[in-house]
């Protein structure tokens, strides 16, 4: 069945088109994660939608509580992916923040600096790249370690955040074309993004070489940039429709796949031609594939693994298993690595709390998803965790090193190029 298109628009029809499909059956509370940790009936979707409906028609003034409930949602849709009534959640949850910007204030220091930090550092290519390589050097400089130890951090109110912060690599060359090795059996494009080219560009390094060693030229577009995702999860609609016609004129070779790293973006992109009203987004959203999902179906008689003793466990981003569907890949993948013991964390369906920035902004209840699967990584004892998603792998990262864990914590791509023969 197809789920029915939800504009993004405050609109009251608007916003309530696909509400009127829950029938408030109760199916999808076990599967929501603010739910099974508040057991609050506000904390859960059915009654984030009751929340929505009042909003929309104006029986309810908007209060902290109520945007506070709101907010919580991680738009994680294990409760789209179960709900026998299909309704179009994850639309509907970009709708209430749509909904839920209109009612602020039009200043304001909050709004001006989360309008520097999304307009004119995240979306912003230059920006990023000046900010990957003054983080680069704080850390390797000794900085870091010093103003860590220092307790300043703490003191300023950014311990926390800068917590956060995994070990960055040198940037990714400004090169738009990486030639396949050996013979060549085809070609694709990358979609690099935003935050990830700076926080995981080991990441998108280690995809370029593995799919160059496996006979695909890459192809990167320099006029590519943010997804839209941090946009829509505040409610700037507009400008995020307007950083999705960017990536729909950056990708101008129709015929070639467009491959992801960070199932986040991935979602978002597969998804344009739900925001974007163009013959294009229809054809861009067809083309988008998670880089594991792609590698899967790759050939791989040529290439050799090196064997790895160590026991790997495997995070499912609530990206990868509920809007892209391709949770299986990284598994099948890494069973390719000889010696290596693959083993999925426990509770893979519940989200890690690692949502976009929701760990920034929801630093509490993000600290509190977070629990279990640092409880689980203890019990397991794994050498390694892989994740496919940038927000999962900071999230959990940061738990790890706050609890004193010694887990690397990779991409799958990461892995597998790390092992290749050469």
């Amino acid at each position: 069945m197809t789920m029915p298109s939800v504009a993004l628009s405050p609109a009251p029809g608007t916003a309530l088109h696909g509400t009127e499909l829950c029938v408030a059956c109760g199916l999808c509370l076990p599967h929501c994660p603010t739910y099974r940790l508040t057991r609050d009936e506000a904390e859960s979707p059915r009654g984030r939608i009751a929340l929505l409906r009042a909003l929309a028609h104006n029986d309810l003034p908007l209060s902290a509580t109520a945007e506070a409930h709101l907010q919580h949602c991680l738009a994680c849709r294990a409760c789209e992916k179960v709900c026998p009534s299909h309704v179009p959640y994850g639309q509907l949850v970009d709708a209430a923040w749509a909904l839920l910007e209109t009612h602020r204030p039009a200043t304001g220091l909050h709004r001006r600096s989360r309008a520097i930090l999304l307009d004119r550092v995240i979306t912003v290519p230059a920006s990023l790249r000046r900010i990957g390589r003054l983080l680069y050097w704080y850390q390797r400089s000794g900085l870091q370690r010093l103003l860590r130890a220092s307790g300043l951090l703490s003191l300023f109110g950014i311990g926390k955040t800068e917590a956060m912060l995994p070990k960055l690599s040198p940037a990714m060359p400004a090169a738009e074309f990486y030639p396949a090795a050996g013979e060549r059996k085809g070609a694709v494009t990358l979609f690099t993004g935003c935050v990830a080219s700076v926080f995981d560009s080991q990441t998108q390094q280690a995809t370029i070489r593995l799919l160059n060693a496996l006979g695909y030229d890459v192809r990167v577009p320099a006029s590519q940039g943010c997804c839209g995702a941090l946009h829509l999860r505040v409610g700037e609609t507009e400008k995020a429709q307007g950083l999705m016609r960017r990536n729909l004129e950056a990708f101008t070779e129709k015929n070639l796949p467009i491959i992801t790293t960070a199932s986040g973006c991935g979602a978002l992109l597969r998804e344009y031609d739900r925001h974007v009203a163009d013959n294009d987004a229809n054809l861009f959203a067809d083309r988008v594939t998670d880089i594991g999902q792609f590698l899967a179906h790759a050939d791989w008689q040529h290439l050799r693994l090196k064997p790895l003793p160590r026991r790997v466990a495997v995070h499912d981003p609530c990206t990868l298993t509920n809007v892209l569907k391709q949770e299986r890949a990284p598994h099948v993948l890494l069973k390719r690595i000889p010696e290596a013991e693959i083993v999925a964390l426990p509770e893979n369906n519940v989200c890690c709390g690692g949502a976009g920035a929701y760990p920034l902004t929801q630093p509490d209840m993000a600290r509190r998803l977070r629990q279990d699967k640092i409880r689980y990584l203890r019990e397991m004892a794994p050498d390694i965790l892989v994740t496919s998603n940038i927000g999962c792998a900071l999230q959990l990262g940061a738990g790890i090193r706050d609890t004193g864990l010694d887990i690397e914590v990779l991409h799958p791509v990461v892995l597998l190029e790390r092992q290749l023969e050469t």
